[in-house]
Protein backbone atom coordinates (compact mmCIF):
# COMPACT_ATOMS: atom_id res chain seq x y z
CA UNK A 1 0.00 0.00 0.00
CA UNK A 2 2.92 2.10 -0.23
CA UNK A 3 2.89 2.78 3.59
CA UNK A 4 5.96 3.03 5.96
CA UNK A 5 6.10 1.41 9.73
CA UNK A 6 6.91 4.13 11.80
CA UNK A 7 9.08 2.02 14.00
CA UNK A 8 9.40 -0.81 16.55
CA UNK A 9 6.33 -2.00 18.04
CA UNK A 10 6.47 -2.18 22.19
CA UNK A 11 4.34 -2.46 24.85
CA UNK A 12 3.28 1.26 24.46
CA UNK A 13 2.91 4.01 22.33
CA UNK A 14 4.57 7.28 22.41
CA UNK A 15 2.11 9.66 22.82
CA UNK A 16 2.49 11.55 19.06
CA UNK A 17 2.84 7.54 17.63
CA UNK A 18 0.32 6.66 15.32
CA UNK A 19 -2.02 2.77 15.57
CA UNK A 20 -0.84 1.03 13.15
CA UNK A 21 -3.32 -1.53 11.69
CA UNK A 22 -2.93 -4.19 8.74
CA UNK A 23 -6.81 -5.24 8.34
CA UNK A 24 -7.38 -9.03 7.25
CA UNK A 25 -11.19 -9.55 5.71
CA UNK A 26 -11.55 -11.64 2.45
CA UNK A 27 -14.70 -9.43 1.71
CA UNK A 28 -13.40 -6.86 -0.46
CA UNK A 29 -16.22 -4.23 0.23
CA UNK A 30 -16.55 -4.75 4.21
CA UNK A 31 -12.68 -4.67 3.66
CA UNK A 32 -13.07 -1.04 1.50
CA UNK A 33 -15.36 -0.16 4.31
CA UNK A 34 -13.13 -1.01 7.52
CA UNK A 35 -10.81 0.73 5.92
CA UNK A 36 -12.22 4.16 4.72
CA UNK A 37 -13.49 4.20 8.40
CA UNK A 38 -10.08 3.98 10.19
CA UNK A 39 -8.17 5.97 7.59
CA UNK A 40 -10.64 8.82 9.33
CA UNK A 41 -8.85 8.39 12.74
CA UNK A 42 -5.57 11.07 13.06
CA UNK A 43 -4.14 8.62 15.40
CA UNK A 44 -4.75 5.53 13.15
CA UNK A 45 -2.35 4.43 9.94
CA UNK A 46 -3.78 1.80 8.23
CA UNK A 47 -0.43 0.30 6.84
CA UNK A 48 -2.02 -3.30 5.07
CA UNK A 49 -4.59 -5.29 3.60
CA UNK A 50 -5.22 -9.00 3.69
CA UNK A 51 -7.99 -10.98 1.80
CA UNK A 52 -7.34 -14.08 3.50
CA UNK A 53 -5.20 -15.38 6.76
CA UNK A 54 -2.09 -16.43 4.66
CA UNK A 55 -1.66 -13.03 3.43
CA UNK A 56 -2.41 -11.30 6.92
CA UNK A 57 0.43 -13.64 8.68
CA UNK A 58 2.63 -12.50 5.65
CA UNK A 59 2.08 -8.68 6.16
CA UNK A 60 2.37 -8.78 9.81
CA UNK A 61 5.59 -10.04 9.22
CA UNK A 62 6.78 -7.59 6.77
CA UNK A 63 4.64 -4.71 8.42
CA UNK A 64 5.05 -5.44 12.16
CA UNK A 65 1.55 -3.46 13.22
CA UNK A 66 0.07 -2.56 16.28
CA UNK A 67 -2.99 -4.26 15.85
CA UNK A 68 -4.62 -7.09 13.19
CA UNK A 69 -8.44 -6.32 12.51
CA UNK A 70 -8.69 -10.52 11.73
CA UNK A 71 -11.92 -12.15 10.22
CA UNK A 72 -12.25 -15.65 11.19
CA UNK A 73 -13.71 -17.25 8.12
CA UNK A 74 -11.04 -16.79 5.65
CA UNK A 75 -9.75 -18.86 2.54
CA UNK A 76 -6.19 -20.72 2.50
CA UNK A 77 -6.02 -20.10 6.46
CA UNK A 78 -8.74 -18.91 8.88
CA UNK A 79 -8.25 -16.29 11.32
CA UNK A 80 -7.87 -17.78 13.96
CA UNK A 81 -4.66 -20.18 12.62
CA UNK A 82 -3.54 -16.59 11.01
CA UNK A 83 -3.92 -15.03 14.70
CA UNK A 84 -1.70 -18.17 16.50
CA UNK A 85 1.26 -17.47 13.57
CA UNK A 86 1.27 -13.67 14.30
CA UNK A 87 1.08 -13.49 17.78
CA UNK A 88 4.04 -16.39 17.92
CA UNK A 89 5.94 -14.14 14.97
CA UNK A 90 5.26 -10.59 16.21
CA UNK A 91 4.87 -10.75 20.03
CA UNK A 92 4.11 -6.52 19.92
CA UNK A 93 0.90 -7.77 17.56
CA UNK A 94 -2.15 -7.39 19.03
CA UNK A 95 -4.95 -8.99 17.28
CA UNK A 96 -8.48 -7.96 17.26
CA UNK A 97 -10.94 -10.67 16.17
CA UNK A 98 -13.99 -8.97 14.37
CA UNK A 99 -16.43 -11.25 13.28
CA UNK A 100 -20.36 -12.25 12.21
CA UNK A 101 -20.03 -15.65 14.62
CA UNK A 102 -20.03 -15.72 18.34
CA UNK A 103 -20.34 -19.16 18.57
CA UNK A 104 -18.71 -20.31 21.94
CA UNK A 105 -15.86 -22.86 19.60
CA UNK A 106 -14.86 -20.08 17.37
CA UNK A 107 -14.76 -17.59 20.98
CA UNK A 108 -12.32 -20.25 23.06
CA UNK A 109 -10.47 -20.92 20.22
CA UNK A 110 -9.37 -17.42 19.16
CA UNK A 111 -8.50 -15.98 22.36
CA UNK A 112 -6.30 -19.17 23.05
CA UNK A 113 -4.67 -18.63 20.01
CA UNK A 114 -4.12 -15.49 21.58
CA UNK A 115 -6.59 -12.48 20.39
CA UNK A 116 -6.90 -9.92 22.45
CA UNK A 117 -10.55 -8.82 21.55
CA UNK A 118 -13.32 -10.75 20.08
CA UNK A 119 -16.25 -8.21 18.37
CA UNK A 120 -19.23 -8.90 16.28
CA UNK A 121 -19.41 -7.15 13.21
CA UNK A 122 -22.89 -5.47 14.58
CA UNK A 123 -20.80 -3.40 16.96
CA UNK A 124 -20.98 0.11 16.24
CA UNK A 125 -18.09 2.00 15.06
CA UNK A 126 -17.42 4.02 18.20
CA UNK A 127 -17.12 0.33 20.15
CA UNK A 128 -14.39 -0.57 17.19
CA UNK A 129 -12.68 2.49 18.04
CA UNK A 130 -12.31 2.24 21.55
CA UNK A 131 -11.41 -1.59 21.39
CA UNK A 132 -8.35 -1.01 19.03
CA UNK A 133 -7.29 2.20 20.73
CA UNK A 134 -7.36 0.09 24.45
CA UNK A 135 -5.85 -2.77 22.96
CA UNK A 136 -2.69 -0.80 21.35
CA UNK A 137 -2.40 0.08 25.57
CA UNK A 138 -1.99 -3.83 26.32
CA UNK A 139 -5.93 -4.16 27.50
CA UNK A 140 -8.16 -6.79 26.33
CA UNK A 141 -11.48 -6.37 25.07
CA UNK A 142 -15.28 -8.39 24.77
CA UNK A 143 -18.00 -7.68 24.22
CA UNK A 144 -20.50 -8.47 26.70
CA UNK A 145 -22.62 -11.08 24.70
CA UNK A 146 -18.73 -12.85 24.07
CA UNK A 147 -17.87 -11.83 27.90
CA UNK A 148 -20.82 -13.26 29.08
CA UNK A 149 -20.48 -16.88 27.35
CA UNK A 150 -17.27 -16.58 29.01
CA UNK A 151 -18.33 -16.39 32.29
CA UNK A 152 -21.01 -18.98 32.21
CA UNK A 153 -18.83 -21.46 31.05
CA UNK A 154 -16.33 -20.44 33.99
CA UNK A 155 -19.13 -21.46 36.48
CA UNK A 156 -20.62 -24.26 34.61
CA UNK A 157 -17.35 -26.18 35.09
CA UNK A 158 -16.34 -24.62 38.45
CA UNK A 159 -15.40 -27.34 40.98
CA UNK A 160 -15.72 -26.30 45.00
CA UNK A 161 -13.82 -25.95 47.18
CA UNK A 162 -10.66 -26.32 46.03
CA UNK A 163 -9.73 -24.59 42.71
CA UNK A 164 -6.03 -25.85 41.41
CA UNK A 165 -3.74 -28.18 43.59
CA UNK A 166 -1.60 -31.28 43.18
CA UNK A 167 -2.01 -32.53 39.81
CA UNK A 168 -4.33 -29.65 38.78
CA UNK A 169 -1.51 -27.47 38.87
CA UNK A 170 -1.25 -24.79 35.66
CA UNK A 171 2.13 -25.10 34.01
CA UNK A 172 4.89 -22.94 34.46
CA UNK A 173 6.21 -21.58 37.91
CA UNK A 174 4.13 -22.95 41.02
CA UNK A 175 1.64 -20.72 42.60
CA UNK A 176 1.26 -19.55 45.98
CA UNK A 177 -1.78 -20.03 48.04
CA UNK A 178 -2.87 -16.52 47.78
CA UNK A 179 -1.61 -16.38 44.34
CA UNK A 180 -4.46 -19.48 43.69
CA UNK A 181 -6.84 -18.03 45.73
CA UNK A 182 -6.31 -14.50 43.17
CA UNK A 183 -6.59 -16.79 40.24
CA UNK A 184 -9.96 -18.41 41.13
CA UNK A 185 -11.45 -14.72 41.46
CA UNK A 186 -9.84 -13.55 38.00
CA UNK A 187 -11.77 -17.11 36.69
CA UNK A 188 -15.17 -15.81 38.82
CA UNK A 189 -15.06 -12.71 36.15
CA UNK A 190 -13.86 -10.07 39.27
CA UNK A 191 -11.98 -7.29 38.97
CA UNK A 192 -9.21 -5.68 40.90
CA UNK A 193 -11.53 -3.55 43.00
CA UNK A 194 -13.88 -6.72 44.23
CA UNK A 195 -10.82 -9.08 44.51
CA UNK A 196 -9.36 -6.50 46.89
CA UNK A 197 -12.37 -6.81 48.57
CA UNK A 198 -12.36 -10.55 48.93
CA UNK A 199 -9.24 -10.53 50.36
CA UNK A 200 -8.86 -7.55 52.55
CA UNK A 201 -6.29 -6.50 50.02
CA UNK A 202 -4.90 -3.26 48.65
CA UNK A 203 -6.02 -2.64 45.37
CA UNK A 204 -2.63 -2.16 43.88
CA UNK A 205 -0.95 -4.91 46.03
CA UNK A 206 -3.93 -6.80 43.97
CA UNK A 207 -2.15 -5.72 40.94
CA UNK A 208 1.20 -6.40 42.02
CA UNK A 209 -0.09 -9.92 42.10
CA UNK A 210 -2.07 -10.54 39.15
CA UNK A 211 1.46 -9.11 37.63
CA UNK A 212 2.99 -11.66 39.49
CA UNK A 213 0.28 -14.36 37.85
CA UNK A 214 0.38 -13.30 34.20
CA UNK A 215 4.24 -13.84 33.66
CA UNK A 216 4.30 -16.98 35.90
CA UNK A 217 1.83 -18.88 34.11
CA UNK A 218 2.85 -16.92 30.84
CA UNK A 219 -0.66 -15.24 29.80
CA UNK A 220 -1.11 -11.75 28.33
CA UNK A 221 -4.11 -10.64 29.79
CA UNK A 222 -6.61 -11.73 32.26
CA UNK A 223 -8.89 -13.52 29.92
CA UNK A 224 -6.02 -15.53 28.35
CA UNK A 225 -5.20 -16.50 31.76
CA UNK A 226 -8.79 -17.44 32.51
CA UNK A 227 -9.17 -19.28 29.32
CA UNK A 228 -5.76 -21.12 30.60
CA UNK A 229 -7.49 -22.24 33.63
CA UNK A 230 -10.37 -23.13 31.97
CA UNK A 231 -9.07 -25.47 29.69
CA UNK A 232 -6.74 -27.58 32.08
CA UNK A 233 -9.45 -27.99 34.47
CA UNK A 234 -11.54 -29.51 31.51
CA UNK A 235 -8.62 -31.61 30.21
CA UNK A 236 -8.29 -32.93 34.36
Amino acid sequence: MGAVPTGGGGDFLLPDERIRILIAEDQHLIRRAFASMLALEPDFEIVAQAADGAEAVQAARRWKPHIVLMDIQMPRLNGIAATLQIVRDCPDTQVVILTTFDTDDLIFDAICAGAQAYLLKDADEAEILATIRSVSRGHSRLTPNVARKLLNEFRRVRRPPRFLDGDGDLPGEALTERENEILQLIVEGKGNKEIAGDTKLAEGTVKNYVSRILEKLNARSRTELAVKALNRRLDG
